[in-house]
């Protein structure tokens, strides 16, 4: 097969931003119920292990005192007895956002990959796209034909729904692409606006998936790499497993009123136990142990998401700092998230062999190698 790597990688997020504790206050003026829920906000925004997060919902950096509709146009203040209004914005709403504000920002990670990779537009064949919170067509692809100006006969495929897996999913669609022809390039590209799915609920999950997701976009070439070269970090193998009994512990689906997601409070615990065996098989296919990777590109879901691998694996917790660090500075912005701590531990020159690994629904666990 031919050597496939990762030959540039860029990422981008909407331009405005907002404090962990500025995201709590909006969460309450919009639909805290009474001073429990308000409390129980705060306590569980606090716990979530996030700093900051960048929201294309934004139209104006928080500032204090500001009241909802001063920040931006979608999501209104509602009253509990409104049966009517008490559920926010519709889903359509909601996606006349995606359409309008998911291009834009899949571009400027898109453009950032292609100058990193030093690659020109003409040497792109093929375009995956990679997104789980919006639907719109002509969609995201073809408008990264036009905004870029790839060349019209670009083939695409588009990966959908997959969740924070979703990116993994991606590479594995365009390596083989890639392993096909030595004569394609692959820009690979995932954009999520997961702030558009806040739910109006006091459901302790949905509270904390309130005060996880943020929106982001990020982007890489893929193509054929010099088999003895050691600068660029190569596209070994990739791995998929479903963790048993556990369909209902990591759901997402489209209601009237935006995207619902299902959280359990049961995924660490499945991590914890499952990953392990699952990791060991898997890595002993090609040849490699736990002991022997380098470092580990684990999707930040959560704190207790990231430990609970690192628990399962025997790791320390150095293994998951980048992961910490991305979910601290950006949340978890659904699929690109892997691709911004990859990047991150590239920059670093982390050790390798590195494992990059994502769960999904289903629970699902996806995960890749490279070298």
């Amino acid at each position: 097969m031919i050597p496939v790597g990762l030959l540039g990688v860029g990422t981008a997020v909407p331009l405005h931003r907002i404090g962990q504790t500025e995201a709590a206050h909006f969460a309450t003026m919009l639909s805290a119920y009474d001073d429990e829920h308000a409390r129980l906000v705060s306590v569980l925004y606090r716990r979530s292990g996030v700093r900051e997060r960048h929201l294309a919902v934004l139209d104006a950096p928080p500032r204090v005192g500001a009241q909802p509709r001063e920040l931006q146009s979608l999501f209104d203040a509602v009253s509990p007895g409104d049966e009517k209004t008490r559920q926010g914005p519709t889903t359509a709403e909601r996606m006349a956002y995606y359409a309008d504000r998911a291009s834009p920002l899949a571009a400027q990670a898109a453009a950032t990959a292609l100058i990193s990779a030093k690659v020109p537009t003409t040497a792109i064949t093929h375009l995956v796209t990679v997104s789980c919170t919006g639907f719109v067509a002509p969609g995201v692809d073809v408008a990264l034909i036009t905004r870029l100006g790839l060349c019209p006969s670009v083939e695409r495929v588009h990966v959908g729904f997959m969740g924070c897996q979703g990116a993994l999913n991606g590479l594995r669609v365009a390596r083989s692409l890639v392993a096909s022809s030595d004569a394609s390039h692959v820009l690979l590209c995932a954009v999520e606006l997961c702030g558009l799915h806040l739910q109006y609920s006091n459901e302790p999950d949905t509270i904390v998936a309130n005060s996880l997701f943020a929106d982001g976009a990020a982007a890489c070439v893929i193509g054929p790499v010099d088999e003895d070269g050691d600068h660029k970090w190569r596209l070994r193998a990739h791995g998929a497993g479903l963790v048993p009994d556990s369909l209902d512990t990591m759901t997402w689906s489209i209601g009237n009123h935006g995207f619902a997601m299902t959280l359990s409070a049961r995924v660490p615990g499945l991590i914890e136990t499952h990953l392990g065996p699952w990791m060991s098989a898997w890595l002993a296919r090609h040849g490699l142990s736990i002991g022997e990777i380098g470092s580990w590109a684990i999707h930040p879901g959560g704190t207790r998401i990231v430990s609970a691998a690192e628990k399962a694996l025997g790791l320390t917790s150095d293994a998951g700092a980048v992961a910490r660090e991305v979910l601290a500075e950006y949340g978890n912005m659904s699929s690109p998230t892997i691709l911004f701590v990859l990047k991150r531990l590239e920059e670093r020159r982390a050790p390798k062999p590195c494992v990059a690994l994502t769960f999904g629904p289903g629970l699902s666990i996806e995960a890749a190698l490279l070298t």
